[in-house]
């Protein structure tokens, strides 16, 4: 089997697919200089043969030799990605123009894990993947989202310039087991507000719309997509396209969890989009992928992740 490596892989979706990839047989390199990584995510796999584990960051060249590259390396939530926005854009562009490198060097097919902050706070709905975004560009959040954009610009242009074999996904909200628990992201936030018997925060009126995919869905989409055939590069959509308000999801969370916590509103944050709901049209098609987890199904397995993690 391939060798692969993994950038970012001690990480929410990181440690999720050095799982399926070890399982798969794969000689795996995992890389992750743990800024919001965890060991705690990938410590079962530390003593495999074929999983190794290395500290580094992305914004420094990488010399490795490896037939298959995943890169998701990159803080992915506001409370982390705002920390250091400068660092931010760095991991991404940087981070994409050394592993573009390593894999025109090795002569790898690489694969960048983008996301649908690039289609911004859009005018369309659903999201299609010709769709060119509305984003600001000096915002809060745009040392994410425009890097984000510049990664998949270099992407394109190593694959003209260079014929370099790469693969985009777009991922749309995902969660799931091994979320960190202050990242600020809306599903991590209601349960761990839940779990502790708190008020849930809701920014804004809560109408605002979701569309919330289970991690292990969205591996399955990413493995499909590096395995489909040379000359498909994507950009692809990867999420879950039912949608529903954030109010609607606090409900859930509430009642699953149990208690008494009530829903307080504060004021929505600069930039936040209104809508966002991926048309998958293309998955289905490319990949004969789609969703298959269903919210309430999802939302148990991580609270009682949640659950087992705030009792430790």
């Amino acid at each position: 089997m391939d060798s692969v490596l993994v950038t970012g892989g001690a990480g929410f979706l990181g440690s999720h697919l050095c799982d399926r990839l070890v399982e798969r047989g794969h000689d795996v390199l995992c890389v992750d200089n743990f800024f919001t990584g965890s060991k705690r995510n990938i410590a079962h796999l530390i003593g495999r043969p074929y999983f190794e584990l290395m500290r580094h960051d992305v914004t420094f060249p990488l010399y490795v030799e490896v037939e298959r590259i995943f890169n998701l390396a990159c803080p992915a939530s506001p409370i982390h990605y705002q920390f250091d926005p400068v660092q931010t854009t760095k991991t991404s562009v940087h981070g994409a123009i050394n592993m573009l490198g390593l894999a025109k060097r090795v002569k790898a097919r690489i694969l960048q894990a983008s996301t649908s902050e690039v289609y911004g706070d859009p005018e369309i709905h659903p999201q299609t993947e010709d769709y060119w975004g509305r984003v600001n560009p000096i915002g809060l959040r745009s040392c994410y989202d425009e890097g984000k954009r510049c990664a998949e610009t270099l992407f394109f242009d190593y694959h003209r310039q260079h014929a370099l074999d790469v693969k985009v996904v777009r991922i749309f909200n995902t969660y799931g087991p091994r979320m960190h628990p202050n990242d600020g992201r809306v599903v991590s936030n209601f349960i761990v507000q839940a779990l502790r018997g708190e008020d849930i925060t809701i920014y804004g009126d809560g109408s605002q719309t979701r569309s919330f995919c289970y991690v292990d869905d969205l591996i399955e989409a990413m493995l499909r997509m590096m395995d489909t055939e040379a000359g498909f590069t994507g950009p692809i959509n990867i999420g879950n396209p039912g949608e529903f308000t954030i109010r609607e999801l606090a409900e859930k969370v509430v009642a699953l969890v149990g208690g008494r916590s009530k829903l307080v509103f504060k004021p929505l944050p600069a930039d936040d989009p209104r809508q966002r709901q991926p048309d998958i049209a293309l998955a289905k098609g490319k990949l004969d992928w789609q969703p298959r987890v269903a919210l309430e199904d999802g939302l148990g397995e991580t609270i009682r992740y949640f659950r087992d993690l705030l009792a430790a």
